[in-house]
């Protein structure tokens, strides 16, 4: 399938910025799910100062906020030619250790009820994969997909209290609870082509779990699949404060409002 992708975030900013530094995590990479054709991020209000890749193996550029900014535009828009694996990915290839994707952060740290939740399920298995679709479920079971109700500092533990939460927080949940169980596991963020519309509001999130014998695995917690040629990959990392599309500081702004529009087709 190949699919075309622009999305647009733009900061308004009540006074120009004395200084602004941001990451941006927005450039795919082609792996054994997708082919990058071609793409572009541009800037409008900022100016880039460096591209590396971090220690995920993620492709950031480093910006700086002009000064007298009072609004910046990132766009970043390309085609990329996807095919379905069954949410397979294949071997860990990065410098970055599996056993490095067994760690907690903040965002996955253990609680009485996610462990509760984790003892209910009985994890590796004969059937491992089926088992981590039946996970995937007790999950959406539990934490009802309700946008508005959670936030970037959410945690798996809060959102699994409240019963609410979106893609972002299935992921933290599915995530801690795959790590209390010994799997190496890692947040992914991206692009998911949807049936129903191509104007969306946010980029989508899903985990990968590391399987002897067939490597990283997809989970899209949120729908209930593993992810197929509708799905773009863009950043992985521990939780989304590493996989973020933008990350990083700006100082004299005032307060921001936010803008993102996003267009995935085919």
């Amino acid at each position: 399938m190949r699919l075309t992708i622009n999305h647009t975030t733009q900061f308004h900013y009540d006074e120009p910025p004395s200084y602004g530094l941001l990451q941006l995590r927005a450039a795919p990479q082609s792996c054994a799910a997708q082919t990058v054709i071609n793409w572009e991020v541009s800037l409008e209000g900022a100016r880039q100062q460096a591209r590396f890749f971090d220690q995920h193996g993620n492709c950031v550029d480093l910006i700086e906020v002009l000064p007298d900014a009072q609004m910046l535009e990132i766009g970043v828009s390309g085609e990329v030619s996807t095919l379905s694996s069954d949410g397979i990915l294949g071997l860990h290839q990065h410098a970055m250790p599996l056993w490095f994707y067994r760690r907690q952060t903040a965002l996955t740290a253990l609680n009485e009820n996610l462990i509760a939740l984790a003892e209910s399920i009985v994890l590796p298995s004969e059937n491992t994969i089926a088992d981590l679709h039946t996970l995937s479920q007790l999950i959406r079971d539990q934490v009802a997909y309700t946008p508005g109700e959670t936030g970037v500092a959410t945690t798996a533990g809060e959102a699994l209290q409240n019963g609410k939460g979106v893609c972002q927080d299935h992921s933290h949940i599915f995530l801690s609870i795959l790590r209390h169980k010994g799997f190496p596991a890692r947040y992914v963020s991206g692009y998911l082509l949807m049936d129903d519309r191509t104007q969306q509001e946010a980029s989508h999130a899903w985990t990968e779990v590391y399987l002897d014998g067939l490597g990283w695995v997809g989970f899209d917690i949120s729908n209930g699949i593993s992810p197929d040629e509708r799905y773009v990959r863009i950043a992985q990392g521990l939780d989304y404060a590493d996989a973020a599309p933008t990350r990083g500081l700006t100082l004299g702004a005032g307060r921001e409002n936010l803008i993102v529009s996003i267009q995935v087709q085919q």
